[in-house]
């Protein structure tokens, strides 16, 4: 009578095991893999826990840019304000101003632009790593030969031009990563803006000296 009961009253867990055609010991490991995965879990949450601390309180701050130099050779525009080529080379400055955070330039993409519309194809400068509170420095040239513009903006340079003053804007777009220690964060999008202002001085092409800070947008 009692084993009767026993055989209806009994672990569940036992009776699963062996309605199943498992042994005790299927069941005995059980505990032990719901553990390993615990501890698996705890390990990466742990993990993310420490990179949140440290990112808040290292703080990361995005890099600042500068325009320090703009030359233009050539800045033609036809006879109908529709085609335009253009002739520039200039000079941009990145400055890192944190003290122990690095930062991957993977892509930066720069090119001209008139008003709204770019004027000339992107320049692809060379991937950079740069250390915390370092400076790098491009000169890269951005070229435009015969590139379809808006009559309307054709003959508005064309009038600039011809005043001998013009506002070119110079922008980058990229991609950079952070680098702390030895870890390194996710691809973050960089897009900066700096404007020209271009003059000419007698028979000197257009160009400028002062140096423009960039708006930096991460």
């Amino acid at each position: 009578m009692a084993i009767k009961e026993c055989g209806h009253s009994g672990s569940k867990d036992c009776c699963d095991c062996g309605s199943h055609g498992h042994d005790d010991d299927d069941c005995d490991q059980r505990p032990v893999l719901w553990q390993l995965c615990a501890c698996i879990t705890g390990i990466i949450i742990l993990t993310l826990f420490i990179i949140l601390i440290v990112w808040l309180v290292l703080r990361p701050t995005k890099p600042r840019f500068f325009l320090k130099a703009t030359s233009v050779s050539q800045l033609n525009v036809t006879q109908n304000f529709n085609c335009l080529t253009t002739v520039m080379q200039v000079t941009i400055a990145a400055q890192n101003p944190n003290n122990r955070i690095g930062i991957f330039y993977d892509r930066l993409d720069v090119y001209a632009s008139y008003i709204f519309q770019q004027i000339t194809p992107p320049t692809r400068l060379p991937p950079t790593y740069q250390r915390p509170n370092d400076i790098a420095l491009w000169s890269p040239y951005l070229c435009g030969f015969n590139v379809p513009i808006n009559p309307f903006l054709g003959n508005a340079l064309y009038k600039d031009i011809l005043a001998g003053y013009i506002l070119l804007h110079v922008k980058i777009d990229g991609r950079i990563r952070w680098k702390v220690g030895s870890w390194i964060s996710d691809h973050y999008h960089l897009f900066v803006h700096c404007p020209a202002v271009l003059v000419t001085h007698e028979a000197v092409p257009f160009r400028f000296q002062q140096i423009t800070q960039c708006s930096v947008e991460i």
